[in-house]
C-alpha cells in the first residue's frame, strides 16, 4: 500500500525552504495555464501600476522645486496638477484591471484545484483513508488550498510590486541624489533588516500564543461533544482545571510577546527613526549649502520611506511563501497518490449485459491488513455460493466475517488466493461496474444530512418519485415517513441523528432496494436494534433478499435460520458449513456451542 510522503520537518509545523521544495510546489501553477493570458496581462498592469506610483510620489518634491523656480520640467503648478490628475486616473484604471485579472486567475484556478483535489480524495483507496483522520484530509482542501490561493493571488503580486518599487526607488535616489544615496545605503538597510528579524521573532511568539488559544478551543469542543461522559463521571472540575491551565500558558506567552513588542516599539522610535532623521539631517545640511534643492529633500524623504516599507514587507512575504510551499507539498502528496478509479466521465447505469448473475466463490483466500501484515485474518478460506442463495457468515468477533465483506467490496485485496464472481476474478472487472452490482446494508447506518428522499435516491440518483416511494414501501419505511409533516422532504440531520436506529436501517434498505443489486451484503444489519425494530427490519430485509445473492454477517442466529448455507468461521478459518439444522445437531461443534450460548443468554 502506498503511503503519504510526509516531510519530516512538518512534525513541529515547519517546512524547509529549498530549491527542491520550491520546484515541487510550482507544479500547482499548472492550474494557472488555462488562464495564462489573464495572468500575463495582470503582471503587465502590476508593473505599470508600480511605475505610475513612483511617478506620482515625485509630485510633492516637484511642488517645492516649482515654487523655488528650480524645476527641471519647466512647468507651472497648474500644469503639474493636471498631469497628476491624469497619472492618478491611469493608475486607478490599471489597478482595477490588475485586481480583476488576478481575481479571475486566482478564483478559477483554485476552483479547479479544489475540484481535482476532491476528486482525488474521493477516489483514494480505503487503506489510505483509514490511516488518516478526516480532519487532516479536509484540512488539505480547505486550509492548505487557501494558503496556496493567498500566494497565487495576493502574495506573488505584492512581492513583484514591492521588488519593482524597491528597485525603482533606489534607482531614482541614486541617479538624482548620489551623495545622499551613499549615506542612506550605508545605514538605512541595516536598520530595516534588523527590524525585520525583530518582527519575525515577535510573530513567532504570537503564533505560539494562537496555538495555545487553539488548544483551549479543542478542550471546549471535546468537552461539549462528550458532555454526557463529563457529567456522568463528575469531571466538570477536572475539565475546568485543564482549560484554566491552557489559558494560563496562553496569558504567559501573550505577556512575553508584549514585553518584546514594547522593546520593538522602543527600537523603532530610537534606532529606526533615529537613522531616518540622521539621513534627513544630512539632507538638510545639503539644502543649506545649496547642494540640494528643497524639492530634492522632499523626494529623498518620500522615496526613503517607500524603500524602507518595501524592504520590511519582503520579510513577511518570505514567511507566507514558506507556509504556502508546505501547504503545496501536502496537497501534492495527495494529488500524486494513486486512486482506485478514474472519474473520466459521468458514471452511467449498468447495461443488461453488465449485470451479474451472482455466483460467488472464494478460493484459498489468505488476508492480513496492511497495517498488521504479521497477523493473518483469513487463512485459506474457501466458499462456494450459487446465484440467488442466502448465505450466512457466523463466528465470534474477530473471526474474519466483516473482512470477507470488505474483500468482496474490493476495499482490500487478498494477499493470496482468488475471489470469483460469475467465475471471473473480481480484480479483472472494471471497479465501478463491479461495485454497481453490489449493495451493502451495514450495522451502523450513517445517512447524509439532507432529506429522506435524497438518502433513498442515493442508491439510484436518477430515480423518479414512484420508484422512491415503492422502494420505501418494500423497506417497510413508507408508513413512518408519511407520519412526518414534511414526508420525504424531512431533514434527517447530521448522520441521520433525527431518526431512530430502526428508521435509519429501513432508509438504508430502501436505498439498497432502489439500487437493485445482483449481490447483497448485510453486515450485522439488525444487531444494534431492539426486538420490535428488528422484527420490522427483518421483514424489510426478506423483501430485499428476494431473487438475489445475499451474504449475511450475523451474531443473532435467529435471523439466519432460513439461510441456504451457513459458514462458521473461527480465527480466520471455515470450521463448519451447512444449514442451521445440520450444524445445530453437530454435538460439540462450533455452531452448536454458539446456539447453546445464545439460548442460555435468552
Amino acid at each position: 500500500m502506498a503511503k503519504m510522503k510526509y516531510n519530516p520537518d512538518e512534525k513541529d509545523g515547519k517546512t524547509k525552504f529549498s530549491k527542491e521544495s520550491l520546484k515541487r510546489a510550482l507544479k500547482l501553477y499548472s492550474f494557472i495555464l488555462p488562464y495564462k493570458w489573464q495572468f500575463i496581462f495582470g503582471m503587465i498592469f502590476l508593473a505599470l501600476g508600480s511605475v505610475l506610483f513612483l511617478a506620482v510620489m515625485k509630485v510633492p518634491g516637484e511642488i517645492f522645486n516649482i515654487i523655488d523656480g528650480k524645476s527641471i520640467f519647466n512647468i507651472t503648478l497648474g500644469q503639474l496638477f493636471i498631469g497628476l490628475f491624469f497619472l492618478l486616473l491611469m493608475q486607478a484604471i490599471v489597478a482595477f484591471l490588475r485586481v480583476k485579472l488576478f481575481a479571475i486567475v486566482s478564483e478559477k484556478s483554485i476552483a479547479n484545484l479544489r475540484k481535482e483535489l476532491y476528486e482525488k480524495l474521493i477516489t483514494l483507496k480505503i487503506p489510505f483513508l483509514e490511516e488518516r483522520r478526516v480532519g487532516e484530509l479536509t484540512s488539505r482542501i480547505s486550509n492548505d488550498v487557501t494558503q496556496v490561493q493567498g500566494v497565487m493571488s495576493l502574495t506573488l503580486a505584492e512581492f513583484v510590486r514591492q521588488i519593482i518599487t524597491l528597485i525603482g526607488g533606489v534607482a531614482i535616489i541614486v541617479f538624482t541624489m548620489p551623495r545622499l544615496a551613499l549615506v542612506m545605503l550605508a545605514t538605512f538597510p541595516f536598520v530595516v533588516v534588523l527590524a525585520m528579524f525583530f518582527g519575525k521573532f515577535i510573530r513567532k511568539l504570537m503564533k505560539e500564543r494562537q496555538d495555545k488559544l487553539a488548544n483551549t478551543n479543542v478542550i471546549v469542543e471535546e468537552t461539549m461533544q462528550s458532555i454526557y461522559s463529563v457529567k456522568a463521571y463528575t469531571n466538570e472540575w477536572f475539565e475546568v482545571k485543564r482549560y484554566a491551565k491552557e489559558l494560563r500558558d496562553s496569558v504567559q506567552l501573550a505577556l512575553r510577546a508584549a514585553t518584546f513588542r514594547g522593546l520593538f516599539a522602543g527600537f523603532i522610535i530610537l534606532i529606526m527613526f533615529g537613522a531616518l532623521f540622521f539621513i534627513m539631517w544630512r539632507a538638510a545640511l545639503m539644502v543649506q549649502s545649496g547642494d540640494l534643492p528643497k524639492g530634492g529633500l522632499v523626494d529623498f524623504v518620500v522615496y526613503t520611506g517607500i524603500i524602507g516599507a518595501s524592504i520590511a514587507s519582503l520579510g513577511s512575504f518570505y514567511t507566507q511563501l514558506v507556509a504556502a510551499i508546505g501547504a503545496a507539498e501536502r496537497i501534492l502528496d495527495i494529488m500524486e497518490e494513486p486512486g482506485e478509479i478514474e472519474l473520466a466521465e459521468e458514471i452511467k447505469p449498468l447495461k443488461k449485459e453488465e449485470r451479474f448473475r451472482g455466483t460467488v466463490a472464494l478460493e484459498n483466500v489468505w488476508f492480513s491488513y496492511p497495517s498488521r501484515p504479521d497477523i493473518d485474518v483469513l487463512k485459506g478460506v474457501n466458499m462456494s455460493i450459487k446465484a440467488g442463495q442466502k448465505v450466512a457468515l457466523v463466528g465470534a468477533s474477530g473471526a474474519g466475517k466483516s473482512t470477507i465483506i470488505q474483500l468482496l467490496l474490493q476495499y482490500y485485496h487478498p494477499v493470496d488466493g482468488k475471489i470469483l464472481v460469475d467465475n471471473q476474478d473480481i480484480l479483472s472487472y472494471d471497479l465501478i461496474k463491479y461495485r454497481q452490482n453490489i449493495a451493502i446494508v451495514p450495522q451502523d447506518v450513517v445517512l447524509f444530512g439532507g432529506t429522506i428522499r435524497e438518502n433513498i435516491a442515493y442508491g439510484k440518483p436518477d430515480a423518479d418519485e414512484d420508484e422512491i416511494r415503492l422502494a420505501a414501501k418494500k423497506a417497510f419505511a413508507l408508513e413512518f415517513i408519511e407520519e412526518f409533516p414534511d414526508g420525504f422532504d424531512t431533514i434527517v440531520g447530521d448522520r441521520g441523528i433525527k431518526l431512530s436506529g430502526g428508521q435509519r436501517q429501513r432508509i438504508a434498505i430502501a436505498r439498497a432496494i432502489l439500487n437493485d443489486p445482483a449481490i447483497l451484503l448485510l453486515d450485522e444489519a439488525t444487531s444494534a436494534l431492539d426486538a420490535e425494530s428488528e422484527k420490522i427490519v427483518q421483514m424489510a430485509l426478506e423483501s430485499l433478499m428476494e431473487n438475489r445473492t445475499s451474504i449475511i454477517v450475523a451474531h443473532r442466529l435467529s435471523t439466519i435460520k432460513n439461510a441456504d448455507c451457513i459458514y462458521v468461521l473461527e480465527e480466520g478459518e471455515v470450521k463448519e458449513q451447512g444449514t442451521h439444522t445440520e450444524l445445530a445437531n453437530i454435538e460439540g461443534g462450533v455452531y452448536n456451542a454458539l446456539v447453546k450460548l445464545q439460548f442460555e443468554l435468552h
